[in-house]
């Protein structure tokens, strides 16, 4: 195999900044440093809130022009005017679009997915710019390396998507494994211990294993895995709660018709009050009455009469116990925890002596209470960064600062090409046989569960079908088969073509050819092994979808 060096065009512009852009499925962030004084700042200045992240939310015109993002395009607090002002909905989970899951979000009539995801960045990128220019006056656009995330588990395609919307982009689990680098050694870890992040933000739940080989290097050991369950999901089983109390048919034309208030009950109700702060103690729960009046007052026209009246006794007060707390919780709980478990699965030789839990949800008492009690005794040690809503972002700093400290990556599919190969009677299914005689296969040449060193090359030598032939053109897939024969259950995820000279040596023409995946992109060279010659290759990501 040939393990020649190819330039990474990412990494190559000179930089002078540092500006790593969390974008969330629910909620988003930046954080940023100059690279000659590395002092990682996480930006806590949004359009009507002073956090560290604001909400992924568009607000348009009827143009399509944005007229709110963040928190002001979500929550709309109750008014007392009776006029009656039409709600516009805002437009929020689209980056949902970007995940491997059956049932999208909803978007208005006329509205593209990568649209959303444009202008949203857009938004972000003119408030990073003029933060910028703040701290650094005469610090230009072009002077800034960008590391955006991306949860683990979303396919190739995901990338070049996000690449239409971005000008570069990092991957979100090695930001947090990154960042936890710094406090290895404050919890006991030492070179060659193995250690489990769990990134839990408010849409998804990212999982990656990894290995502490060195001074500021990491090894991945197992595949990187990703659940749909993060702590929004609470808010939808508390939706849930309510339907129960004022009737299904009350909230769904409440939500239909006040988004903004059902947002605004939500956040300044459920979030602040309740589920922030909810712990697994029974005996330290204080109830918590959900006054409809003060929170959400449309709701009451769309009550029945039946139920309106036994609300009336109570003076349209709603309490929550603790078991009604808890049974929000625990059923995304639980998909954490089994999803916790099954990285711990993977490897039962591979022994793993820490998890750190990052990311917004990562700050629930209940959740780490829950995760500490079912997995102390087979993990050494369990911990929550300070502040873990900003892990990503700075680890995602770090990450652009140091490309090089994740060595090893753990591959989750197989990757291969489609070739032509004779058929062979008594062997190949015969309805697979061509006009001419060749049978049409998938030719692995990466394994899912291999690890990818950045300078790898996972090689293969192939021969032109015809003495003639100028080119070879492959299909590239890839699958979560490793013994994958055909690529009709494969993904197909991008073309590759060879040029091909020498047509005078016929059939004995062989070339090398390989695929590596430094900086989580795939590379392609190939080689003449007649005369060394290294031709130039082509590799397309092709847009699923």
């Amino acid at each position: 195999m040939v393990s020649d060096k190819v330039s990474d065009k990412l990494f190559e512009v000179d930089f002078n900044a540092v500006v790593a852009v969390d974008f969330g499925t629910t909620c988003s962030g930046f954080a940023f440093s100059h690279r000659v004084k590395p002092d990682i700042q996480v930006n806590t200045n949004f359009p009507g809130q002073v956090v560290q992240k604001t909400n992924t939310v568009l607000q348009y015109d009827n143009t399509w022009q944005v007229e709110a993002w963040g928190y002001p395009a979500l929550a709309k607090e109750p008014r007392r005017r009776r006029k009656v002002v039409e709600e516009k909905r805002p437009v929020e989970l689209f980056k949902l679009y970007l995940a491997n899951i059956k049932k999208k979000p909803e978007l208005p009539e006329g509205l593209d997915y990568k649209k959303t995801i444009t202008d949203y960045l857009h938004q972000m990128q003119i408030l990073i710019m003029e933060t910028i220019n703040r701290r650094w006056p005469k610090l230009s656009l072009s002077e800034i390396r960008f590391v955006f995330t991306i949860p683990a588990g979303w396919g190739d395609h995901t990338k070049e998507i996000m690449r239409e919307c971005i000008f570069e982009a990092g991957y979100i689990t090695e930001a947090a494994a990154i960042y936890c680098l710094n406090i290895l050694k404050s919890h006991g870890l030492e070179i060659g211990d193995t250690f489990l992040v769990c990134d839990c933000g408010g849409g998804t739940v990212d999982l990656t294993m990894r290995t502490y080989v060195g001074e500021d290097e990491l090894e991945e050991e197992t595949e990187r895995t990703m659940g749909i369950c993060g702590s929004t999901y609470i808010d939808k089983e508390f939706i849930k709660f309510l339907e129960n109390r004022v009737g299904p048919g009350a909230m769904r034309e409440f939500k239909e018709k006040h988004y903004g208030q059902l947002q605004y009950m939500i956040q300044n109700f459920f979030n602040l009050r309740v589920k922030n702060n909810f712990k697994d103690d029974p005996a330290k729960f204080k109830l918590a009455e959900f006054d409809i009046e003060q929170y959400c007052p449309k709701l009451k026209q769309y009550v029945s009469e039946a139920i309106q009246k036994k609300l009336d006794e109570n003076d349209w007060i709603i309490e929550l116990q603790y078991n009604d707390v808890k049974a929000m919780f625990d059923p995304i709980v639980d998909k954490i925890l089994k999803l916790i478990q099954n990285q711990l699965n993977v490897n039962p030789d591979l022994r793993c002596s820490a998890i750190f839990v990052v990311g917004g949800f990562a700050e629930s008492p209940y959740l780490i209470s829950k995760i500490r009690k079912t997995f102390d005794g087979f993990v050494r040690t369990i911990a929550v960064p300070t502040n873990p809503i900003t892990s990503v972002m700075k680890g995602a700093v770090q990450y652009g600062l140091n490309k090089e400290a994740v060595k090893l990556r753990v591959l989750t599919e197989a990757y291969g090409i489609e070739v032509t190969n004779l058929f062979k009677k008594g062997i190949d299914p015969i309805k697979r046989k061509t006009a001419d005689g060749h049978i049409l296969k998938f030719s692995r040449l990466a394994k899912r569960g291999d690890k990818a060193a950045p300078d790898y090359e996972f090689a293969s030598t192939f021969y032109p079908v015809y003495p003639d032939q100028t080119h070879i053109s492959f299909k590239v897939y890839n699958t979560k088969d490793n013994n994958a024969h055909y690529c009709d259950d494969a993904k197909y995820i991008g073309s590759l073509r060879i040029d091909l000279p020498d047509p005078e040596l016929g059939l004995n023409r062989p070339v090398e050819f390989g695929l590596r995946f430094a900086e989580e992109e795939i590379k392609a060279t190939a080689r003449n092994k007649t005369n060394n010659r290294v031709y130039p290759a082509e590799f397309k990501y092709v847009t699923a979808g």
